[in-house]
């Protein structure tokens, strides 16, 4: 199961380790790894809130930016069935392969917590 946390303004993935028997929170976005442990809500946000704070610290003192730039290009292998009525469904409603997937995306993610994403 997977779950969305956010902490000081970033977001973090969160994921349960049954090998280990706690939570791990990766923060996504960033220009590196940025990972936390924790058995429960409140130490996977105190020890997120310490893991990006080293990190956000280590990228001051390198001058390196620590947020990922995201292009908007991107590749998706899919099923080649998959691709040829997709490419029919976009061409029927008069659009391009690439604007029809970009759409499903966005109605896809519409209701997501990633919404505030979309307003473009």
């Amino acid at each position: 199961m997977n779950n969305v946390m956010k902490i000081n303004g970033h977001q973090a993935v969160i994921v349960f380790d049954p090998d280990i028997e706690l939570f791990r929170g990766e923060f996504i976005g960033l220009n590196g790894g940025a990972d936390f442990y924790a058995p429960d809500v409140a130490g996977l946000q105190r020890e997120g809130a310490i893991s990006l704070e080293v990190f956000l610290k280590a990228c001051n003192e390198k001058g390196i930016e620590p947020l990922k730039n995201f292009s908007g290009k991107f590749v998706l292998r899919v099923d080649p069935a998959i691709h040829e009525a997709a490419a029919l469904a976009a061409a029927a409603g008069g659009k391009s392969l690439n604007q029809w997937a970009a759409d499903i995306l966005k109605i896809s993610l519409r209701d997501s917590d990633n919404a505030h994403a979309l307003a473009a």
